[in-house]
């Protein structure tokens, strides 16, 4: 009876999350209007109260496709804080973006939006809390802990179980490990060998069945199905993937066929729309605001030095197609050899005296929105590397080709971090690397902020940027 507690009603349970976030997001909104004109004592135009109902029915749609109401067993509480929280910043993006085109901008106080967008984020996770927190404590009692039995031996089957015990939270208890040899014994639980899996299973009340087959004992792998093909449990299988680089990896169906991703873009469907909003919009503005400093920049390298005020170089792009990206020239016109590109250094003499200021404070980067506007470049991503940089390292970095995975970015979670500027040795090329896959593995929107934020404050100028 205590496994079953909550099972029964968890429809009823995600029909009344969906609705009560709703209401948040409505009532958050009526909550900051109070607290914006509660001295004035005015009460919500309809303009105010139309913007509410629209929010709320963009919540309502956009929150079930960001993935907002998806199980939390086995997720901390980050998870779905953060997901709730970027998916009404989204929502709150949408919102401004319609303001914006229609032209009604002006018709909302900015303090009560900015109140409101804040109100409702705290509302949101502050919900999520207080669900994980009783979960917590209704399987830390016993109740609603579902029992999983182990089928297989190796460091994914080992690795899973020991997850399932540092995570007693998330309500998993292993019962039962299936496999060959001693090495399956796990804190005291006995293998039992595999033939007696099915007998197990029917006369054993069991809800999740693990399959950590190793790859060189896949072939056995049919023979456990075939037991289990009447069983109601949750049969999920574990790929024993441990040594190879994974990006994104998963399950995606492919001319209906189920396929297990080992590398793969997280910038498809709705990713991929918001990303795409995100650079546009904050590209278009953004280029508005820097134009006079673009053209005064032009104008110095002009009355400096002589040569074109742009520098173009093809890098490669997102799934390694070619594009040109642009540049304020910083150094005097030169030559390269054929397939070499020689990386600036320090005190570099090719380096102009503007150019090296534009260059230790990243200036020389600006003319990269326009790239973003055309659609090769993110405001956020891996920096684009020359094509012979490409050929020298892609066979001496493992997953280093992955990078192009994405849209090559202005700024990065490796350049904030400080992996800028040259990288003389193969080890600083393989921690900008791992930064980057980093990235596009924990790609959301609220990272993206978050890399745009430090950039602001200390991505800019770099000891290593000359």
């Amino acid at each position: 009876m205590k496994t079953s507690l909550l099972r029964p009603h968890s429809p009823l349970i995600s029909v009344a999350t969906r609705v009560l976030d709703v209401i948040l997001v409505v009532l958050a909104g009526v909550g900051a209007f109070w607290l914006r004109f509660s001295e004035a004592g005015l009460s919500m135009p309809v303009a105010y109260g139309a913007l509410l109902l629209i929010a709320g029915l963009l919540a309502a749609v956009v929150f079930p496709m960001l993935g907002v109401y998806r199980s939390w067993r086995a997720r901390g509480l980050m998870a779905p804080g953060v997901r709730a929280l970027g998916a009404w910043s989204l929502v709150f993006f949408l919102l401004l973006t319609l303001l914006l085109l229609a032209k009604q901008g002006e018709t909302y106080s900015r303090l009560w939006l900015v109140l409101w967008w804040g109100v409702t984020g705290l509302l949101l996770v502050g919900l999520r809390t207080i669900i994980f927190s009783f979960l917590r404590a209704v399987r830390r009692r016993g109740y609603n802990r579902r029992k999983a039995v182990l089928v297989g031996c190796g460091p994914s089957a080992r690795n899973l179980y020991e997850r399932a015990e540092e995570m007693s939270w998330a309500g998993f208890e292993v019962v039962a490990i299936f496999g060959d040899g001693d090495d399956c014994a796990l804190k005291g639980i006995s293998p039992r060998p595999v033939e007696e899996l099915w007998d197990y299973v029917e006369q054993n009340l069991v809800d999740e069945i693990w399959i950590a087959v190793p790859l060189e004992e896949s072939a056995r792998l049919r023979d456990v199905l075939e037991r289990l093909h009447c069983s109601t449990a949750n049969v999920r299988y574990v790929p024993d993937l441990f040594g190879l680089i994974l990006l994104n990896h998963g399950v995606s169906e492919i001319l209906d066929m189920p396929m297990i991703d080992l590398t793969s873009s997280p910038m498809t469907g709705v990713n991929r729309l918001v990303k795409a909003i995100e650079d546009r919009v904050l590209a278009f503005v953004i280029l508005v605001m820097i134009s006079p400093l673009m053209l005064a920049i032009a104008l110095g390298i002009k009355l400096t030095s002589s040569g074109p005020i742009f520098f173009r170089q093809t890098r490669l792009g997102w799934d390694g197609k070619e594009f040109e990206i642009y540049k304020f020239r910083s150094m005097v016109e030169h030559r390269e050899q054929v397939g070499e590109v020689t990386q600036a250094q320090k005190n570099d003499p090719r380096v102009t005296r503007l150019g090296a200021f534009l260059r230790r404070t990243s200036l020389d980067e600006l003319p990269q929105f326009i790239n973003v506007l055309q659609g090769r470049m993110s405001i956020v991503g891996p920096r684009p590397h020359a094509i012979e940089h490409n050929e020298m390292f892609k066979n001496l970095i493992e997953g280093y080709m992955l990078r192009h995975k994405v849209k090559p970015g202005i700024t990065g979670w490796a350049q904030v971090n400080g992996w800028r500027g040259e990288t003389d040795t193969l080890e600083k090329m393989q921690r900008r690397i791992e930064y980057d896959l980093y990235y596009i593995e924990n790609w959301s929107l609220i990272f993206d902020f978050k890399i745009i934020v430090m950039t602001v404050f200390r991505g800019f100028a770099h000891e290593n940027a000359y």
